[in-house]
């Protein structure tokens, strides 16, 4: 008889704000294959979808993060937490199995407390293409759009303050992607158009990515009769 295997297991982690511990779950690595992505990495598995354990909330003062937050934090942003979301915020136990309106609250939270606590741009542009990817899967068009184009902004923002460099195609990919999905086909073109024309990029894979958006968006933005951009008058 075989013995069916729980696909969470849970973790005890610490808070960054209030320093407790507390025990979250999280995806087993064995369960973790996508069945398939959008060009935006959007994945979708056959069981428990691990994006939705991604966010740590902490049962005791509220505080939700992830791996790549700030790993503690300084005394003003605990006081801008405090003062701002902790008196508010319900302080409920994310701990066990997560629904998509769970994870949805989870990454809402992680974002306001991202944004009271200012944690890096990179964060904030992350948490915010989640949950357009998490109204994607509950097929709401129009939520997904509008935080498409939130995470689109904050990405351009870290493109334009990190000094990214020519090891940031995956940036630049993901910005010209976003505005694909937009119908903001021009700047799509100018973005894609970067990764597969600077000479100083060597990542394969968004090349080779950028290239296959490119023959996409110029057959869409033909059947639309549209007037193809000067970088595809040549194609």
């Amino acid at each position: 008889m075989m013995v069916e295997i729980d696909p969470l297991f849970q973790i005890t982690t610490a808070c960054v704000c209030c320093e407790k511990t507390f025990q979250t779950s999280r995806v087993r690595p064995s369960f973790k294959h996508a069945v398939r992505r959008d060009a935006d990495f959007c994945a979708y598995y056959k069981n428990e979808n691990p994006d939705f354990y991604v966010v740590r909330v902490c049962p005791h003062c509220g505080f939700a993060s992830t791996e790549n937050s700030a790993a503690k934090l300084s005394d003003p942003q605990r006081k801008a937490f405090e003062e701002k979301v902790g008196a508010a915020s319900k302080k409920k136990d994310y701990g066990g199995k997560r629904s998509l309106e769970d994870a949805l609250d989870t990454y809402k939270l992680a974002l306001i407390c991202a944004q009271v606590v200012r944690d890096k741009e990179r964060i904030i542009a992350s948490l915010l293409h989640h949950i357009a990817w998490l109204y994607r899967y509950g097929k709401n068009e129009e939520q997904e759009r509008r935080f498409i184009g939130y995470a689109r902004d904050s990405y351009v923002r870290v493109y334009e303050t990190e000094n990214a460099g020519p090891s940031d195609a995956r940036l630049m990919y993901l910005i010209g992607e976003l505005c694909r999905r937009l119908d903001e086909f021009n700047e799509a073109v100018r973005w894609f158009s970067r990764v597969i024309h600077d000479q100083r990029i060597m990542d394969a894979a968004m090349i080779r990515a950028s290239r296959e958006q490119w023959a996409t968006l110029r057959e869409d933005m033909l059947a639309r009769k549209m007037e193809l951009p000067e970088e595809m008058q040549q194609s």
